[in-house]
């Protein structure tokens, strides 16, 4: 064995006994509970499955669960009142990309009910749409707290093709924080470099009679 080898043997073990150490010490935590210390920490993991169990009835209600279409910019003004994330396509009948998006959608908004996940037509509604400055289509908006919070404006940052996957726009969309995704790296059979986050200036959604002037 060479002076190498001899060096990251060493290394395995001195990692391996302490390794062995921490679990060794979180055995004696557990070796040390008596039945009020077991029945406390049932009782707080009863307590926080209630409350998952109320979020999620809540935001179902909310409309969450289904990927819907808003016809008008009075209903988005609601909606975004009400529902802390949203997740917004702008799009044109005539855009085969929307038609992309949509199926993605269709998807996501039932594995990540906790954002709203809707669509609107750029020319039914032109003052949000030149409110937000919507230039190409499909933009998605991302919106958090009632502010815009990031933009995916055409495929670009999907990896610029159509046949983009649906988990390399999840976790597009997570790195605004609009979704709940642990993985912070495009898949590994994409191919893909990680995605890059480019951030917005937030801007407030507020409706046609709002004071803009701190929102721009």
């Amino acid at each position: 064995m060479n002076e190498m080898e001899a060096v990251l043997q060493q290394k395995v073990i001195e990692v391996a006994n302490h390794v062995e150490q921490q679990l060794d010490a979180e055995l004696e935590k557990l070796d040390n509970l008596d039945i009020s210390d077991y029945e406390k920490i049932r009782a707080h993991r009863l307590n926080e499955l209630k409350q998952m169990q109320k979020q999620k009835q809540n935001w179902l209600a909310l409309g969450h669960g289904e990927y819907m279409e808003i016809y008008d910019e009075k209903e988005f003004f609601e909606i975004s009142k009400k529902s802390e994330n949203i997740v917004c396509l702008f799009y044109k009948d005539d855009s085969q990309r929307c038609k992309i998006v949509d199926h993605h959608f269709k998807i996501l908004a039932k594995r990540h009910i906790e954002a709203r996940f809707c669509k609107l037509n750029v020319e039914r509604c032109p003052f949000l749409t030149e409110r937000l400055r919507i230039r190409i289509i499909p933009t998605i908006t991302l919106i958090v707290n009632g502010k815009t919070k990031d933009y995916i404006v055409g495929f670009t940052e999907l990896g610029n093709c159509d046949d983009f996957s649906t988990e390399t726009l999840q976790c597009r969309l997570s790195q605004s924080g609009v979704i709940n995704y642990d993985d912070d790296l495009l898949p590994s059979e994409t191919g893909k470099k990680s995605l890059i986050f480019k951030s917005s200036k937030p801007k407030t959604i507020k409706g046609r009679n709002s004071d803009d002037s701190d929102s721009d």
